[in-house]
């Protein structure tokens, strides 16, 4: 018996169902939900966001990163 395979449910991005205008980078706790634990930054398929979203996401993070609230990696 063959498996059916469904259609994926697509995900939302989290920004604009908050409605977000602005990712700040001093926001760490929302930062950290888009890292990996290795320090990797979460591609967009695996988190779901959009492409503006994405994009801001990303340069927040490396800021967070440059002003050492964030780290480059885990040792």
């Amino acid at each position: 018996m063959k498996r059916e395979r469904g259609k994926k449910k697509k995900k939302v991005c989290s920004f604009c169902v908050e409605r977000v205008d602005t990712i700040d980078y001093k926001d760490v706790y929302r930062l950290r939900k888009y890292i990996t634990e290795r320090g990797k930054i979460l591609p967009r398929r695996i988190s779901g966001n959009c492409a503006y979203h994405q994009r801001r996401l990303t340069t927040a993070i490396k800021r967070a990163r440059n002003v050492a609230l964030l780290p480059f990696t885990v040792e």
